[in-house]
């Protein structure tokens, strides 16, 4: 039997992981996709496994998902990004609460198991990950955050058994995204957020150098973990210079 569910995903483009993703994800009673504006395969994957398609165009991941989230039938959502996979053991997790009649404060993180091409990723800042996943919206939904969205607790959380398999990037190139580093710099404007000087820039990019390759034992990862180590450093600052220089041209246009 279905479980009183509703696994609800983004997605642009996503048909290399979308049908692995979606298969686990039939135990809940809907699969809801609400879509920016694909132009391969993923809409007709999603319909091969009878999911409720919506579109809207996209206008930040939080707002995207919070949008999603609304348009789901059931109250408790499952939250899944198009490149997460479930384990069975992680499914069976969610049956079983999901029919223990859970406080609707209550939520849940996942952990994430992340991969580079074919390649885990086992040190490094991105380990352990885990997110808040399983909620009841009635309680909970995402933050407004253009990047680094995230479920914002208001009871009490607890870790769900298993994982989820998340191949976010197909090679190491993949790791620096200059669309995610923008959409960063606009969400700092947004907020009114100073950029540093080059000193505290430097220090910045140096301690998360640092804290993934050495204290977060990123090296065990060999050649992979440095260059991870270095997509931590870029993500420490870039944002942040981004934001500085279209705010300084934005001045020049007005004079």
């Amino acid at each position: 039997m279905d479980i009183p569910v509703s696994a609800v995903l983004i997605t642009l483009d996503a048909e290399r992981w979308l049908d692995t993703v979606l298969e686990p994800l039939h135990c809940c009673d809907e699969i809801l996709i609400l879509d920016s504006g694909s132009r391969d395969r993923t809409s007709e994957i999603a319909a091969r496994h009878g999911v409720a398609w919506h579109e809207h165009a996209f206008d930040g991941y939080g707002p995207q998902k919070r949008r999603a989230v609304e348009m789901a039938r059931n109250d408790w959502v499952l939250s899944i990004d198009a490149d997460e996979v479930l384990e069975s053991a992680t499914v069976e997790a969610i049956t079983a609460i999901i029919w223990s009649r859970q406080d609707l404060r209550t939520c849940w993180k996942i952990r994430r198991r992340p991969f580079i091409g074919d390649r885990e990723v086992r040190y490094g800042h991105w380990v352990p990950d885990p997110v808040v996943r399983l909620f009841n919206r009635r309680v909970h939904n995402f933050t407004q955050s253009m990047v680094h969205e995230s479920v914002r607790p208001t009871g009490p959380v607890h870790h769900l058994s298993g994982a989820m398999l998340h191949h976010s990037y197909p090679d190491l190139a993949a790791l620096f995204r200059a669309d995610y580093h923008r959409m960063k710099a606009t969400d700092y404007r947004a907020r009114g957020r100073q950029t540093p000087g080059a000193l505290n820039l430097v220090g910045r990019a140096s301690w998360a150098f640092f804290y993934s390759l050495v204290l977060k034992r990123g090296l065990l990862d060999g050649p992979a973990g440095v260059v991870v180590a270095l997509s931590g450093a870029v993500n420490a600052v870039l944002g942040l210079v981004l934001a500085g220089e279209n705010s300084e041209k934005a001045i020049s246009k007005e004079k």
